[in-house]
Formats: structure tokens, sequence, C-alpha cells
């Protein structure tokens, strides 16, 4: 079982208030967490945070994150817990498209409510305030929290603030504005976002979540300003608040001065002319099958349109064990698009490609990582939603922000995306007046984002001094 060391037992005998994190061992909501643990424990706040996982997925989290140094984050502590659980691969044909080979994964973080109870009780006993931030998949791990003196609970939500209130407008249907209700009534079934492993996952920890202190969001009110305060509006408990704490993610990079730093994409996006590139990844989680793969690939050759493609399968519940598929491509394609196209096989530095200035779109699974790196970085996106909640992110983004374009509607999910839709929008994206004005609107909102995180931005009164208080 993993401890704490001496040094971090130290630390928390030297602060009032030290923070626990405890993300569902997937990419997109490790990563979230990590970067939020990234603030929080920075010099900036000088609060010791624990980040709290399986040992894989402690291992995961730390070899993706972007520019993380050990050596500048001596506040941030892992605790790895040594977790074993089945490994199968993706399934690329499956009916339903939600990797349901990581819900073996998410089962085996049910055995962290003992160790997660004993570190906090700990920590409670050295600290003044222990905070615990949970993912709300991760209710259930936490749910003795409560109990234990010196203790505040938050959920963090790595999914929008549009598709939660989605789910209280689907039920009850409360009034809302003009603007908000020409969307909501537009929304997309849930039918064949989740897999039925997910959905029983899930009701454990809806059963067992916990009322505790607020919502955490990652994302900015700048962007789902709407949202956030329909939800405030639908507080029983006037305690309860719901806090914008994104993106988590920089809004501005730094280029390493250093070349042989950059990744090789990098250096080929240097050499196209600017937003000329479209960048297409659907993230972790998806497993394209080999008919997608097919017609993806002779859209983007046909459209004539620069781009990259990372053509990856999904994770597996542990990243590190055992082989992954190589996606086949048509004979001859990779040579043929040489001249304006990348193929990228491996992981890929998604948000300095987005923030390249050569790039101009993204045809994006429409996760909410993504969707946020986007609009940091001004990108129009090509939506093209495959599970979970990336049908209603999608929507926000096409028919709410305005700043995309659908690549299918959610009700033709079953069938193959033709080659001929696939270039019809990449043009529209990248080399119509439509296209146009959505980079010209995703430019407008990265402003307006930029701009709530600078010093007396909307942002900053809504970030971690809570915690200090």
């Amino acid at each position: 079982m993993a401890t704490t060391t001496n040094h971090a037992d130290q630390q928390c005998q030297q602060h009032d208030v030290v923070v626990v994190m405890i993300p569902l061992p997937a990419q997109g909501h490790l990563h979230a967490s990590f970067e939020l643990a990234r603030r929080l424990s920075s010099s900036a706040h000088n609060i010791p945070v624990y980040y709290v996982s399986t040992a894989a997925h402690v291992r995961q989290a730390q070899s993706r994150a972007r520019g993380w140094d050990p050596l500048e984050t001596p506040n941030l502590n892992f605790l790895d817990f040594p977790v074993s659980f089945d490994v199968p691969p993706p399934n690329p044909d499956a009916s339903i498209k939600f990797p349901s080979q990581l819900v073996p994964a998410f089962n085996s973080s049910l055995q962290l409510r003992d160790p997660v109870a004993d570190l906090v009780r700990k920590l409670a006993s050295m600290a003044r305030k222990v905070v615990v931030i949970h993912d709300f998949l991760t209710s259930w791990v936490v749910q003795d929290v409560p109990k234990i003196p010196n203790t505040e609970c938050y959920c963090l939500h790595t999914v929008s603030a549009f598709l939660v209130f989605s789910y209280i407008w689907d039920a009850a249907k409360p009034p809302v504005p003009p603007e908000a209700e020409v969307v909501l009534k537009q929304l997309p079934s849930l039918e064949g976002c989740n897999s039925p492993e997910l959905e029983e996952f899930a009701q454990k920890q809806i059963h067992a979540r916990i009322y505790g202190s607020g919502n955490i969001f990652s994302t900015s009110r700048a962007v789902e300003g709407l949202y956030l305060d329909l939800l405030e509006k639908m507080n029983r408990n006037k305690d309860f608040k719901h806090w914008a704490l994104g993106p988590f993610n920089p809004v501005e990079l730094e280029i390493p001065m250093a070349v042989d730093r950059r990744h090789y994409s990098l250096k080929w996006l240097d050499k196209q002319p600017p937003s000329s590139v479209i960048f297409v990844s659907f993230g972790s989680t998806t497993s394209l099958s080999e008919d997608e793969i097919k017609e993806l690939a002779i859209g983007l050759e046909q459209s004539r349109q620069r781009f990259i493609w990372v053509l990856r399968d999904a994770d597996k519940g542990d990243i590190f064990s055992g082989d992954v598929r190589k996606c086949q491509l048509p004979e001859g394609y990779e040579m043929r698009v040489s001249e304006r196209g990348l193929v990228i096989r491996d992981w890929a530095p998604q948000l300095e490609i987005l923030g390249h200035p050569s790039t101009g779109g993204f045809m994006s699974h429409c996760g909410w990582n993504s969707c946020m790196e986007s609009i940091s970085m001004g990108v129009p996106i090509a939506a093209w939603p495959m599970h979970s909640d990336q049908p209603r992110n999608a929507l926000l983004i096409t028919e709410g922000l305005k700043i995309g374009i659908p690549v299918r509607e959610w009700e033709r999910r079953n069938e193959v995306v033709p080659a001929e839709t696939v270039e019809k929008v990449v043009r529209t994206l990248m080399a119509s007046p439509e296209g146009e004005e959505m980079k010209q609107r995703a430019a407008e909102l990265k402003e307006a984002v930029m701009l709530s995180v600078m010093e007396g931005g909307v942002q900053v009164n809504n970030k971690v001094n809570r915690f200090e208080s």
C-alpha cells in the first residue's frame, strides 16, 4: 500500500490547508485533475496537494503531463496504490463507441475507498483543513470523508456545465433564456452514449454521492457563464457553489528555445502557411474501425487541405501493458499526401499543435478537455462526437457557441461517414466564407477567455482563494 513520505508529512504540518485529489483513471479525467493539482500546488498558492490513484494511472498522468518538471512542483505529492485489474483491448467494431475496455480500471478505483479515508484522517490530524477534490465518478471512493473532522469536499466535473444543466433541463424543463432554449431544444438523445458496463459503474457513484461545498468545473465563465448561472439558480442550498476554475491548460504557450525539445509535428507545422492545417484527433478513448479509417483517409486526401492526423487506437486500462493495433491506411497513402499531410501514430502534443499559427481547424470527438483547449487557442471545430458527453458538447460548440460545424448527426452514429462528407466538412471549415466566420468567432472567444484569467478578470475572483480562507 502506498504511504506518504516524511517530506509530505512535513509539508502537511507546515500548512493550514492541504488538498487531496481523487481522479477517475481515464486520461481526460487524470489530465484535468493533474493540471488543477499543479495549479494549486504552485508557488503562487503554496498548498500541499496529494494526487491519489492506482499506480498505473499515476504513472500515466505523469508521463503525459505537458512540460511537467517535478523539481518545480515540490508541493505536489503522489500516492500510487498497487491495484490489479483486467486489461482488455479496445474493440474498434463495437456498436457503442464507449471504451468499455476502461471499465475494469474504473472498477479497480473502488479499492481506494479505505486507503483514501485513512489518508484523509491522517492529514486531518495535522492540518487545520483538508480539502478533498474528487471526480464525480469517484464519489464512491470518498463517501466516508464527510464523517472526518476538518474536511471539506468539492466535486470536480471534467465535463461541461452545459452537459450537467442539460440533464436537469431534460428532466424538468425549467424556464431558460431564449438563447439557451434554442440550443436545449436540439439536445441529442443519450442513446448510444454509454455502455451497460459504464452505466452500472455510474449508478454506484450516484448512490454514493455526497453533497459537499460545491462543484468545480473545468470551464470558463467566458464560455459557459449562461449555464453556470442557470445551475446556480437551481441550487436549493445557497451555500453550495459552482466554481469555474478553467481552463486548466495554459492560454498562452511558451515556445521551447531548444529545437530538439520540439515535437516533429511542430517542426512540420513551421513550414506550412498560417491557419492552413486541420488537426484531426479523436482523443484517447476512441478507436476507429477499418472502414471509418479508410473513408476518413480518402476524404482528407480529396479535400486538398493540409492536415495532421493522429491515428491511434484508444487507450487500454493500463497503457503500459501489451501491444496496440497499428491502424492500416490505403496502400501508398502516406507517400501520396506527404507534401500536405502528416500522420502521427503515437502521442502528440495536442495543445501545442492547436496553438501553432499554422493550425486553422480541429476535427475532434469533442471531449471536453479537447473543446477547452481548442477554444483557448482560438481554433474552430469539425465536431464528430463518438460517445459519453461528446454529442452534447458538440451541440454547444456548433449551435451554442457557433464555432464549429457538425460532421454527422448523432442519430446517424451507426453509419460510416463517407469520404464525400469528410471532404465537404473539411473544405467548409478550412476554405469557405462560413469557415472564416467560425474562425473569427473562435478568435473572439479565445480573447474573452484570455481576458477572464488575467488579473481582475471574471475568472480570477473565482479561483483557489476559496480553499485558503
